[in-house]
């Protein structure tokens, strides 16, 4: 059920925009000897989604961002991607979540704002009809670009030209139950003011945290203030019930000379230590009693994982191959390396 789907501890974002990929039945392999039983991929492709037929691997699909203008104009779009996409795979394919787009507020495109949510109202509206609801959650990830301000957390609000949009949406996603989903990177942050974050901050080592005077809250990491920065905008916003789960989460281990603490030592240690914090169940210093979501994205002890030789792509070498947006080709990234890694690729 969806309830069950968003008690998940942590799973992987699965990217296939890449050579040289292994098969998506050797992925399952890898999974299932990597105990990861939670995936996001970022379509619906019929063969990796008969490849995790009978695997026990409960699945997120995506609707891609160039199919919202498409979905949005009729409901007999949508029940046909739905049933073609989602009800032909079930009960052997565990789809338990469609990510309709992904990142659409924050992008530059303005007429992918105005059509996401009649698209996830026709989504939606077909996953009822089906009678699938129980099962498959609707929802749209988003990135920390719909903020106006995330310092302190408390402070965090929603920018004013995404109000508009926003608050319909988080009516949807509040009425069918459905949690606030984000892209959070405390690397992009420190990428982006090397100068005034201290690293350890970002990577969760020892370091003098922040305090927020508001809340009367310390925070020792980025990563949960990034979460409760979202569950104040959401408060603000008026939903403050609302869940926040985070969709992705990572760190570059390679990047040019002006992307700042791209490393493989970095990569390792940010992932390393949300994993121990993510094993723990405890939630942020704001919600401590909701145990934070996120996606690993490459090796950091899991079982069944070999070294590799293979050099990481850098963010210009994705960027080069035409992916949509470059703050979440990270965990595309990460996650071909992991799969690289696994069989001995």
């Amino acid at each position: 059920s969806t309830k069950h789907s968003v008690t998940w501890t942590y799973g992987i974002n699965y990217g296939r925009i890449a050579d040289n990929l292994p098969a998506p039945e050797s992925v399952v392999t890898l999974l299932k000897a990597a105990k990861v039983n939670h995936i996001r991929i970022y379509d619906a492709d019929h063969g990796v989604l008969t490849a995790f037929n009978g695997s026990g691997i409960e699945v997120i699909v995506g609707l891609p961002n160039g199919y919202l203008k498409e979905m949005s104009t009729g409901e007999d779009r949508a029940m046909n991607w739905v049933k073609e996409n989602v009800q032909a795979f079930l009960p052997g394919t565990q789809i338990r979540g469609i990510a309709v787009g992904n990142e659409i507020l924050g992008c530059s495109d303005l007429e992918l704002w105005e059509v996401l949510l009649p698209a996830a109202k026709n989504i939606y509206g077909a996953v009822y009809r089906l009678g699938l609801k129980e099962m498959v959650q609707v929802s749209s990830p988003y990135s920390e670009a719909v903020f106006a301000n995330s310092y302190p957390p408390s402070a965090c609000i929603f920018k004013p030209d995404v109000v508009p949009f926003m608050k319909p949406l988080l009516q949807l996603f509040s009425q069918i139950g459905s949690p606030f989903y984000i892209n959070a990177y405390p690397f992009l942050a420190y990428k982006n003011d090397p100068q005034h974050i201290d690293i350890n901050y970002a990577l969760f080592k020892d370091n003098r945290g922040i305090y927020d005077a508001k809340t009367k809250l310390h925070y020792d990491n980025m990563f949960e203030a990034q979460v409760d920065a979202a569950y104040s905008a959401l408060e603000k916003a008026g939903f403050n019930k609302m869940e926040v789960i985070v969709s992705e989460t990572g760190w570059a281990s390679r990047g040019d000379p002006d992307e700042a603490g791209a490393k493989v030592k970095n990569a390792r240690t940010y992932n390393r230590h949300l994993r121990k914090r993510l094993t723990k169940k405890k939630g942020t210093p704001l919600r401590p009693k909701i145990p934070p979501d996120g996606s690993i994205a490459y090796d950091i002890g899991f079982t069944g994982l070999v070294p590799s030789s293979a050099p990481p792509l850098s963010f210009k070498d994705i960027a080069a191959q035409g992916w949509l947006r470059w703050s979440y080709s990270l965990l595309f990234m990460a996650c071909s390396v992991v799969l690289q890694q696994g069989l001995g690729l």
